[in-house]
């Protein structure tokens, strides 16, 4: 065990094996993605002291209303929002590239985000009079029946041609949502746009919670099954002969990111990559099983996001890019490395 790195943590009754190594990376991604936060609050169009946010969280006098509400009704929500809906497509990509033993996967590339947003748009244009708590009902309807067109056709999903059919996929709801689109009110139109481009900007508590309570149990079932998820990477003959039931777990581990992902493209739009790009750099980062690669995942998508909000909210003041656009930037360059690094394999 020492020479793997790895040391035992006891707490009370429960024991289990931890690299201290991985622990302090992951501490250290959570305390650059807390002052990233903490800068976000203090950095904008109105400059805040940090003391005077500090007095305002502890509900001491401090700030005067108007900047209150802006650190407190805008701000905050929208950084919680970017880190949690960070942490959703990470957990959400890596869970989907061990399913499927594919580095390409990505909820985004096999059309499960497109069917959400297309399931939305559907909502919101259709249905305006239903409130917020029926977005993530709609998405994942909508990601759940892509999600299951893409694996009837691929019909195996550990194989590459799962990858190309879901991109085929995505782009006929593309152009589902281009008819949408094109038949709308303008005003309408303008909304669905900056919705789709993944802005943060109409993050509220309310919305925060939504989001959270649906990514929580997700998150725990991810969790949950991650050592089964382990063993099933032995392969499925192997796994089934030490008790796993390869089947049910496929299931679950597929929902599990559809779940999250429909959350997420319901709550705050459609930004792409984060679930590509963050289980690589947990990867290169981290060593370890599937909870060391779900945990990376998500404080790294979680960082990305935030990051990428972030710099779409203050670089180019007072206009504002979406995250989803900056994340693209980004993802996109990344992606093209993937494929050509997988040439030979298609």
């Amino acid at each position: 065990m020492n020479r793997a790195g790895l040391r035992a943590w006891r707490v009370g009754p429960f024991s289990r094996l931890v690299r201290p190594g991985a622990m302090a990376c992951v501490a250290l991604i959570v305390l650059v993605s807390v002052l990233l936060l903490g800068f976000g609050l203090t950095h904008g169009s109105l400059p805040i002291p940090a003391s005077a946010i500090g007095r305002a969280l502890l509900t001491e006098p401090g700030l005067e209303a108007n900047a209150r509400y802006i650190v407190m009704d805008i701000r905050l929500p929208r950084l919680l929002m970017a880190v949690l809906s960070g942490a959703m497509l990470g957990m959400a990509g890596a869970a989907m590239q061990s399913i499927t033993r594919n580095g390409l996967a990505d909820p985004g590339l096999i059309g499960v985000k497109e069917g959400c947003s297309a399931a939305v748009l559907l909502l919101i244009f259709q249905f305006p009079a239903l409130g917020l708590a029926w977005r993530p009902l709609f998405g994942m309807a909508g990601g759940l029946i892509t999600a299951l067109l893409v694996v009837a056709l691929a019909r195996d999903i550990s194989r590459p041609r799962f990858i190309l059919i879901g991109i085929g996929v995505s782009w006929a709801f593309s152009a589902a949502m281009g008819i949408f689109m094109t038949t709308a009110d303008v005003r309408d139109v303008q909304t669905a746009m900056l919705w789709l481009a993944g802005s943060l900007h109409a993050a509220n508590w309310t919305l925060l919670g939504i989001a959270a309570a649906w990514a929580a149990p997700a998150f725990a079932l991810l969790l949950f099954t991650a050592r089964a998820a382990d063993v099933a990477l032995l392969g499925n003959h192997t796994a089934t002969g030490l008790g796993v039931r390869t089947s049910r777990l496929a299931l679950l581990r597929v929902l599990a990111p559809v779940v999250l992902t429909a959350a997420c493209v319901s709550c705050v739009g459609s930004i792409g990559f984060v679930g590509l790009i963050a289980p690589h750099m947990a990867r290169l980062v981290l060593r370890g099983g599937q909870t060391a690669l779900l945990t990376g995942s998500a404080v790294l998508g979680a960082l990305l996001v935030l990051l990428a909000d972030t710099v779409g909210r203050l670089a180019f003041l007072p206009l504002q890019l979406p995250a989803g656009i900056v994340i693209s930037l980004i993802g996109g360059p990344f992606f093209l490395l993937l494929l050509w690094q997988r040439r030979d394999r298609f």
